[in-house]
């Protein structure tokens, strides 16, 4: 929907696969696609039917009308006009503010309201309904869902969102292809188009490059300028500066993010799926062989069953977390101080730019081969009281594969061998290897990818055609370039956080590396600084061009990354103060002189000065909290006076 929802100008939004026919003989009245299409029109959907090269597409719209009421069965809770979140009702429409675009819903509302039209559509009579399809006959039992039962028989391949075109060129003209504002992004259109977490992402992004300027030009003087006799003053004003400029940066950021939701008109108790219940019962309920094993529910004794579960659920996750431990120390341990043992000993340069691009491609299978086991082990056997419980402990667990994967082998040298010239050589490397690699890999892959299925698709049409199209360009519909492109989700298993999660890990390493070892290499920052307005870019670009559009879900936060990149600081913070003792103990005897006691007394300053911003400053502007506050007070305003009218009315009546 575009500014104001015309509602006889609804853009397709959402397309449905179905297998190509080979033929198109037998009963249409009952074909099972047709039905389809059918259904969907009597729910209010506006329908177009396109064949591709390999499958037919099916292209949804719906009015603003049709939304609504889908909004109201769905209850959907939305922002009214004094604040408060409350259950969306369509005839009262005019209560509940509208998006920043001017449209009243946001797009991750409109994709669950087709989400519940789309699957909603069951058969309502007394018998079931017979179905062809080519050959098949389906039974389509009563009170079951059409496109279930499609799914189940694969002749609805997949439901996914489409690029809307009018939305898409200008954010790629004004965003993904705009090198002139470097860390300037159009938020606010990024929000309608890809809703909260992708922009939330992106304005963390934004603001996270814009802040690494002060310690990139500082680490650049650093690395420029000969201080003379104040050089061995200037890095531990340089240590303190950074971890200072980081504390504050979470703090701000904070604010910013709050800014950000109030300007969006979104409440902070948003939940994954807006709508939905957050708690997942499943996790939590009786099991039901166990009831049926006993007879009756009374029977049981609930309070132990629950205790069951809950303590059952701990131990799982207890065991996930002992595996993934062991297997680091075991397996990963080894082979990453094997990496830096070698490292050590090889004299050619050359040798060792080799042995670390061979590493960081090797590594990255194995970590991602790992991470994937961790997630099927996580999903299948640990319980959580909700999903974003179990969003958070995938995450975790995750990253501390990777932690161990991009850092053992630097305290390696920091510990063991003390080198700090090998530990700035493989710094430089590992900046410029790692982060050239990663760009290639996400803008180069799903090009390719996207390019194999497109060719595949037109050398089928041509066999299956005969030679008909000999000489002939095959055009292919843009709704079919759309399918032919790879989707947006994490590479270490489809569902995890989406594609975000690959986007935020890059950030998270990167992170660290620049932070926990800045004493080493204090120009690390500048490197940070064009990776990431590169980043943004080719970031952009990817979400627009290279993929599908995202399946939207709402989070009003970068979630447990921000935990992740708060702890990276506090470990920043111990290995500059050993980095800097390394470079001031020349005689390696690690005694506990006058200039060795100032950098643990600074270390313990520095921890403090951490936790001390987070009480100083605030991470709610002061605008958003009056607002808040003005909304609560005049929701409670309003309630009152209808309790009162209320209470009045029945003692009238009496």
């Amino acid at each position: 929907m575009n500014g104001q929802e015309d509602e006889n100008e609804a853009p397709f939004e959402v397309a449905v696969v179905v297998t190509k026919r080979e033929r198109e003989d037998g009963d249409e009245c009952y074909d099972a696609v047709d039905v389809l299409v059918d259904q969907f029109r009597k729910v209010g959907l506006i329908v177009d039917r396109a064949v591709g090269l390999q499958h037919e597409f099916i292209k949804l719209a719906a009015t603003l009308q049709v939304l609504g009421k889908a909004a109201s069965e769905l209850q959907l809770k939305k922002q009214t006009h004094i604040g408060v979140d409350v259950q969306f009702q369509w005839e009262e429409t005019g209560a509940f503010v509208r998006q920043i675009d001017g449209s009243l819903f946001s797009w991750s509302e409109r994709y669950q309201c087709y989400h519940h039209l789309v699957y909603g559509i069951v058969n309502e009579s007394d018998s079931y309904i017979a179905l062809k399809y080519e050959s098949k006959e389906l039974c389509w039992n009563t009170g079951e869902s059409l496109v279930r039962k499609l799914e189940t028989e694969s002749i609805v391949k997949e439901i996914f969102p489409l690029h809307d075109e009018i939305k898409r060129k200008p954010l790629q003209r004004t965003w993904a292809l705009n090198w002139w504002d470097f860390t300037e992004q159009p938020l606010n259109e990024i929000y309608s188009y890809f809703d909260t977490k992708i922009a939330v992402y992106f304005a963390f992004l934004g603001m996270y490059t814009r802040w690494l300027l002060f310690p990139a030009a500082f680490g650049l003087t650093i690395q420029i300028v000969d201080f003379g006799a104040l050089q061995l003053l200037v890095l531990p004003a340089f240590f303190i500066s950074i971890v200072t400029w980081a504390a504050l940066f979470f703090q701000f950021w904070k604010r910013k993010n709050s800014a950000l939701l109030a300007r969006w008109k979104i409440s902070h108790s948003i939940g994954p799926y807006p709508g939905y219940k957050i708690m997942d019962t499943e996790d939590i309920q009786i099991p039901l062989e166990k009831v049926e094993k006993k007879g009756s529910l009374k029977q049981l004794n609930e309070k132990e069953l629950y205790q069951r579960e809950e303590w059952s659920g701990r131990l799982m996750r207890f065991r996930n977390d002992a595996i993934i431990i062991l297997s680091i120390i075991c397996l990963q341990l080894p082979f990453e101080l094997a990496y830096a043992h070698l490292y050590e000993k090889i004299v050619s340069d050359l040798l060792k730019f080799g042995l670390t691009a061979v590493y960081l491609f090797s590594i990255q299978y194995f970590t991602r081969l790992a991470s994937k086991i961790s997630v099927n082990m996580i999903r299948k056997h640990e319980k959580s009281d909700n999903t974003e419980y179990r969003a958070r402990s995938l995450v975790y667990k995750v990253f501390g594969l990777y932690f161990m994967q991009s850092y053992i082998g630097l305290f390696y040298h920091i510990l063991l061998h003390r080198n700090l010239r090998t530990l700035r050589q493989v710094l430089i490397q590992r900046l410029i290897v790692s982060q050239v690699i990663e760009n290639l890999v996400e803008t180069s892959l799903p090009y390719l990818k996207y390019s194999y299925r497109k060719f595949g698709a037109v050398r089928n049409k041509k066999r299956c055609d005969k030679g008909a199209t000999a000489g002939k360009k095959v055009s292919i519909l843009r709704v079919e370039k759309d399918f032919m492109k790879p989707a947006y989700c994490a590479s270490i298993g489809e569902g995890l956080d989406d594609g975000l999660f690959d986007d935020l890990l890059e950030l998270a390493l990167q992170f660290g590396l620049v932070m926990m070892f800045a004493c080493a290499f204090p120009p690390a920052f500048a490197f940070a600084v064009l990776n990431n307005i590169t980043e943004i870019r080719t970031d952009a670009l990817k979400l627009l061009v290279m993929l599908r559009r995202p399946v939207p879900h709402a989070s009003v936060t970068i979630g447990a990354w921000i935990n992740i990149f708060q702890f990276l600081l506090v470990v920043s913070i111990c290995t500059n103060s050993l980095l800097l003792a390394c470079l001031y103990d020349q005689e390696g005897k690690w005694k506990v002189e006058p200039g060795l006691a100032a950098i643990l007394i600074m270390e313990h300053l520095l921890l403090f000065i951490k936790f001390g911003f987070s009480r100083l400053v605030p991470e709610e502007p002061a605008w958003v909290r009056a607002s808040r506050m003005k909304n609560a007070a005049e929701a409670q305003n309003r309630y009152s006076q209808q309790l009162l009218r209320s209470i009045s009315g029945e003692r009238k009546r009496d």
